[in-house]
């Protein structure tokens, strides 16, 4: 029997001008707008047939503050499906701290890219499940990457990107999965910078070239339009999880319905 596919609906979360947690929205990681409240919106998620549901603090790393673990306390309180956080997750510590507030894995980015033991340290205290490696990916038509692929006639690579997509780091997307998986990653978060907030489709070449070079589950993130990009990203780039903000947010689809598409279109999800 196939694995069933999951839907993830996933909050970008900030301070407010009050310093107080709050649901943004962009596009390409920029041009934020309030949404809505975390804890409101986990709410929501758990009573709509989510599988799991992902918390972002996505200016934790910008900033170097630690994650609002108050905050992530409050969400884990709301929701009986796994939780994943990420965001300023630098040390073991951290993680363990995380987990205690009520996460049931971190999703861990910049920490990892500048200091990779913390992979292998994580995977080892608290076990591969707990581990996921999130990936903030931009492409690049240049000469400085190791694995390219073509997108629309032209050959491109695709470049890990750290502080919320601020900055790039010069390491190709494809290898540093490679390397997660090799030091424990339990799973792999993929998100692109130029689908992000777009509802124009997944990056499929991106996703594509990180689930064919590994057998860690990737999840699919940044671009989803409706139910036709979830079955995509499936069936076209072999994700294991889709990822999805602003379609649910903002009520264009409900989790059912993009379920009951894939179920219609014999992709396993669970009903």
């Amino acid at each position: 029997m196939a694995l069933t596919k999951r839907i993830i609906p996933c909050i970008d979360v900030d301070l407010d001008d009050e310093g107080n947690a709050a649901v943004y929205t962009g596009v390409n990681f920029e041009d934020l707008a309030y949404t809505g409240d975390p804890v409101e919106m986990a709410k929501k998620y758990n009573q709509a047939g989510a599988d799991e549901f992902v918390f972002l603090d996505i200016t934790a790393s910008a900033e170097g503050r630690e994650t609002m673990l108050d905050t992530v306390s409050a969400v884990a309180d709301e929701v009986f499906i796994p939780l994943t956080v990420g965001g300023g997750i630098r040390t073991r510590e951290d993680v363990k701290e995380t987990l205690r507030a009520g996460a049931d894995k971190v999703s861990i980015n910049t920490g990892a890219l500048e200091r990779p033991e913390l992979i292998t340290d994580g995977a080892r205290a608290f076990g591969n499940q707990c581990i996921v490696i999130s990936v903030d990916a931009r492409r690049r038509y240049d000469e400085a990457g190791e694995h390219y692929v073509d997108v629309d006639g032209e050959s491109c690579w695709f470049e890990c990107t750290v502080k919320g997509g601020r900055e790039g780091t010069g390491v190709d997307v494809v290898s540093w999965a490679e390397e997660a998986e090799e030091r424990g990653a339990g799973e792999l978060f993929v998100n692109s910078i130029d689908a992000d907030g777009t509802k124009d489709g997944y990056d499929i070449p991106l996703t594509k070239a990180v689930c064919d070079a590994v057998s860690t589950p990737v999840i699919a993130s940044s671009g989803c339009g409706g139910p036709e990009d979830a079955y995509e990203v499936f069936t076209e780039a072999g994700a294991d999880a889709a990822l999805a903000a602003s379609i649910f947010h903002f009520d264009e689809y409900s989790i059912d319905e993009v379920k009951r598409y894939l179920d219609d279109h014999d992709v396993p999800v669970r009903l």
